[in-house]
């Protein structure tokens, strides 16, 4: 974000793959917990379908395909991915630089629900730069790739969409965001990406602008 140029009224920051490298932990916790329900899928088939996704997609997923997940297969799956991230997941580098020279008001939009949200930012240290400015799928009615949840983000902000720019890492984020009218730039350095292009992957999505490192934000 060059510091010469007009400043957006907010900044919105997804969580998972900008703010914290969760992207394989949480995939490999879905590919583990539907294999102990007798359903395959690798954590590469996971970050192809569900990168950035709320957990209905995973729902919906499966009901498309005749499958009923079992009753407890989703407070499962949500205690392992706590349990997991608890004990090893990190913030993205230079993250927290970042948030602590940016000026522009800033929040939180993730597909994630509040408690994953609020304890990946505790875990991670970076709680203190959103404070209650978190918003999550479980607050409007459609998820990503839907722009309901950055349209209520910023409706809570009261900015305009088109004073926005929101960060992300998902081609479904990236669609939710210009669906909402606002200026998006990909993030492709999590380590989901190591072995994918993301460049080219949220380029085609729609990104006004992808980049690699936190260290690169201020240079657009």
């Amino acid at each position: 974000m060059d510091r010469s140029r007009p400043k957006p009224d907010l900044v919105i920051f997804d969580c998972d793959g900008v703010l914290v490298d969760s992207e394989l932990l949480s995939c490999r916790c879905l590919s583990e917990v539907l294999a102990e329900c007798g359903l395959q899928l690798t954590v590469e088939q996971a970050l192809e379908l569900f990168l950035g996704r709320s957990t209905k997609a995973i729902e919906q997923h499966y009901r498309d395909l005749g499958q009923t997940l079992p009753d407890d297969f989703f407070p499962h799956l949500k205690a392992r991915v706590l349990e997991t991230f608890a004990g090893a997941l990190q913030p993205i580098p230079g993250v927290g630089a970042v948030l602590s020279e940016l000026e522009t008001p800033r929040c939180v939009a993730s597909s994630s629900d509040l408690d994953r949200v609020s304890l990946s930012l505790d875990v991670t240290g970076l709680a203190p730069h959103f404070g209650d400015r978190l918003y999550t799928a479980q607050m409007v009615r459609h998820g990503k790739p839907a722009p309901d949840l950055f349209l209520h983000a910023a409706g809570k902000m009261q900015a305009s969409p088109s004073r926005t720019l929101v960060i992300e890492d998902s081609v479904s984020g990236v669609q939710a965001a210009k669906a909402a009218g606002m200026m998006v730039w990909g993030f492709v350095g999590g380590a989901h990406y190591r072995n994918r292009d993301g460049r080219a992957i949220l380029s085609a999505a729609g990104a006004d602008r992808v980049f690699a490192r936190m260290s690169e934000f201020w240079e657009a």
